[in-house]
């Protein structure tokens, strides 16, 4: 894989207040590569606030390959981590790259088994071998900060999740458990993806048990808070970002499905929210400096729109494109994240169920 080390910046303008409904300035992206059969296609997951975008594409055989897009554009494709398997459903899927172009992601094996990794600019892979009898079935490093501290979880040989974290030296503290957190099969710690983990080391997760699960806060001395939007309805509580400020976003879900997005302060306050038109729910993807969230919400027909909230409260709706609509298909537009500029990236499915990039600027 040719690789070059990375040395990239961006300048945007500030994040610009907008109608209800607009679409902004929307670049379309697909990997070379890319399969073009339904549920195939490209998935972008991650933007750093240099603009670089990480994620995974599904190729025509159904195999996850990492790629990465720089802010001019070029996409260095394929990335594949050592131990990924060569069959459908498995491969590299990448989740973080922080301002120095290191990225973090997992393999999956042909066996189903997966593993941690870290890939440095220059392209070298780094196997995170988390100490027996830590992890017997499956470990991924979800998130990586400007330090170089890694977060991620992984399966025990009881099938419980936990969570670890990998200090920029290589040492490992684990396990990590939330609040509430029981041991089997779907039970356990789970760390927020992507934009879980913060500048300063503060990382967000849920903890699940047999009946429900619910949020939780770890602080850099390791003083771990959980927390439940209280609210009719509400069952369980999925944290899905927490910004540089400590505010942490996410959903709820309720007995019968969806429930509210949510935003914690930093002092424990909780507000709940809908995005316009959110008859089946709304599903913030991340938060950035400045406290803007954007994600994706059903309507009554089951089709996905993006929004962006605004640190007061106000809305943008819009689609991309090319975009399908067709109810309870899984079409639609799904950002994944943004960054302090303001840009939006993410993915949307058309008609035939495959999956294409996009970014969005903000409108100046």
């Amino acid at each position: 894989m040719a690789w070059a080390v990375l040395c990239l910046a961006v300048c945007m303008l500030g994040l610009a207040v907008s109608a209800k409904a607009q679409n902004g300035h929307i670049i379309k992206f697909d990997v070379p590569g890319a399969g073009t059969g339904a549920g195939q296609g490209t998935t972008p997951y991650y933007i750093n606030n240099a603009g670089v975008i990480t994620g995974w594409y599904v190729d025509a055989s159904g195999v996850n390959h990492g790629f990465l897009r720089a802010p001019d554009g070029t996409i260095t494709a394929p990335i594949d981590a050592p131990l990924a398997g060569n069959e459908s459903g498995v491969g590299t899927n990448l989740y973080s790259v922080n301002r120095f172009g290191v990225i973090v992601g997992s393999s999956t094996a042909n066996d189903q088994t997966c593993q941690s990794f870290l890939l440095a600019p220059n392209g070298r892979f780094t196997i995170i071998y988390l100490p027996p009898p830590l992890a017997s079935q499956c470990s991924w490093a979800a998130n990586i900060n400007d330090a170089g501290t890694i977060a991620g979880a992984y399966i025990d040989e009881s099938l419980t999740a936990h969570v670890y974290l990998r200090a920029p030296n290589g040492a490992i503290t684990a396990p990590i458990d939330g609040p509430g957190a029981s041991t089997g099969d779907d039970n356990g710690t789970y760390i927020a993806t992507g934009y879980g983990l913060n500048p300063s080391g503060e990382i967000t997760g849920f903890a699940c048990s047999d009946i429900t699960c619910n949020g939780f806060l770890r602080a850099p001395d390791g003083v771990i808070t959980g927390f439940a939007v209280q609210v009719p309805g509400a069952a369980g509580t999925v944290p899905d970002s927490i910004n540089s400020a400590g505010e942490i976003t996410g959903y709820c879900y309720g007995a019968s499905g969806p429930c509210h997005a949510f935003l914690r302060a930093p002092d424990g306050r909780i507000i709940t929210f809908d995005a316009p038109g959110a008859d089946q729910g709304t599903d913030p993807a991340s938060n950035n400096a400045a406290g803007a969230i954007t994600g994706y919400y059903w309507d009554a027909d089951g089709v996905s729109h993006g929004f962006l909230r605004t640190p007061d409260g106000r809305f943008t709706i819009f689609n991309v494109r090319g975009a399908g609509a067709a109810p309870d298909q899984g079409e639609g537009t799904f950002p994944t994240g943004n960054n302090s500029a303001g840009a939006i990236m993410g993915y949307y499915v058309d008609v035939s169920l495959v999956s294409h990039g996009f970014l969005r600027l903000p409108m100046p």
